[in-house]
């Protein structure tokens, strides 16, 4: 949820802001861009060098910057639009104070006027200072505006009291804004079974039948529902791709028969299921266990079926909205349609060969969405994150229709 985020990190002048440290590794290792501004005060409680270390971009605590002597002005407004979300940890009494009442008397403060975006704001301060009337106005009138509390948690405090007013930890203010931004996703609560890449089939213990799939498409195809909210299972052949996307789980496999049997372990529990692999239609009949030597004359390898994955997942179907892909290079259309109806699928997905930068080893493709009232949707040659995109656009139309 985080990957690819511009996040405004604001640190204000408590004894939590160490602890902003952990939640700047949290985010970068996230995936996120950070940027930090600190007041004045924060800067007596953690060292702007280690924040900018950490987030690798300057850390800025005034409107004016003095560089080699020569000035320049900090942008509040360009920070604003600039972040995609902002967070203020530790948010003190004084500053929450300032924010609920328009205070502008540091860059900070001008920063969260300017701001666009999301604001997630987790308060830290003593018990009585926490608990004080006060306090709760400020608290409710800062919801009122549309930011999103992180509630304190309770525990001991800077003062030796035990109570409630204890900024929220790392871990739990990178879940809290996760858990929010997948809140409003169209994907949200859904599991998704997504297979990719090739299969290959032994032929002895160096030798294999396989294609020339790469995997990318079902890659993206997982990368893109995971960040509309789905937990995916991405069943994947032999391939270099890879992924450290928590909401994606990645099961490896090298032959059909092992993704027929991942992907059933899975199927019975998943909303939607899309078969992006290109699956061996056929194996060896025999496996040498020894590397085959060259011989005079031809070889013949006798070749027996591989079970028909998408044609199980059909015959099993429930409650899944299931996809498949066609790669056709003839009667591309009708090839796609009987496929559609033969295997009980709610829509496939029909690329041809014939199509320039379509197609297995390409950063791009060319895509037909059919669904099972045969109505076709075309999409121009696109990059493969982009056809991902589409083909999440038309299977979410369809499944919030």
């Amino acid at each position: 949820m985080l990957s690819g985020k511009k996040i405004l990190l604001g640190v204000t002048g408590g004894i939590a802001a160490y602890k902003t440290t952990f939640l700047t590794r949290l985010l970068i290792k996230a995936g996120a861009e950070v940027k930090i501004v600190l007041t004045t005060s924060a800067s007596s409680f953690v060292s702007p060098l280690t924040l900018s270390t950490l987030s690798k971009n300057p850390v800025l605590m005034d409107f004016v910057h003095q560089d080699d002597g020569s000035l320049s002005w900090n942008n509040h407004v360009e920070l604003g639009l600039w972040a995609d979300l902002m967070i203020i940890a530790p948010a003190t009494a004084n500053t929450l104070s300032k924010m609920a009442n328009g205070t502008c008397d540091n860059l900070l403060l001008a920063t969260y006027l300017s701001a666009k975006c999301p604001v997630y704001f987790a308060p830290a301060m003593d018990l009585d200072m926490y608990k004080h009337p006060s306090t709760k106005t400020t608290l409710d009138k800062l919801v009122s505006f549309g930011n999103k509390m992180i509630p304190a948690e309770s525990g001991e405090l800077a003062s030796g009291l035990h109570g409630e007013g204890r900024m929220a930890e790392p871990e739990t203010i990178r879940s809290f804004i996760t858990n929010d931004l997948i809140s409003g996703l169209p994907l949200k609560d859904k599991k998704v079974l997504i297979t990719a890449g090739p299969t290959h089939e032994a032929i002895d213990p160096v030798r294999y039948l396989g294609n020339r799939s790469s995997g990318t498409m079902g890659f993206e195809l997982a990368k893109s529902a995971a960040a509309q909210g789905a937990r995916v299972v991405l069943v994947a052949g032999p391939t270099n791709l890879d992924t450290d996307n928590d909401r994606i789980q990645l099961i490896r496999v090298t032959s059909a028969q092992e993704m027929y049997d991942a992907c059933h372990k899975h199927y019975a529990n998943v909303d939607i299921a899309i078969s992006a692999a290109a699956v061996a239609d056929y194996r060896p009949k025999e496996v040498h266990t020894e590397k085959m030597k060259k011989k005079e004359g031809d070889l013949v390898i006798e070749l027996e079926r591989n079970p028909d994955i998408l044609l199980s997942m059909g015959e099993q179907k429930k409650k899944q909205f299931l996809v498949g892909f066609a790669l056709e290079t003839e009667n591309e259309l009708e090839n796609a349609k009987g496929k559609l109806k033969r295997k009980n699928l709610d829509a496939i997905v029909l690329n041809s060969l014939k199509d320039d930068g379509a197609g297995f080893g390409a950063g791009t493709n060319k895509v037909s969405f059919i669904d099972k009232n045969l109505d076709i949707k075309t999409f121009a040659l696109k990059t493969k994150p982009e056809v991902a995109a589409d083909i999440w656009g038309e299977i979410i139309a369809r499944i919030h229709a």
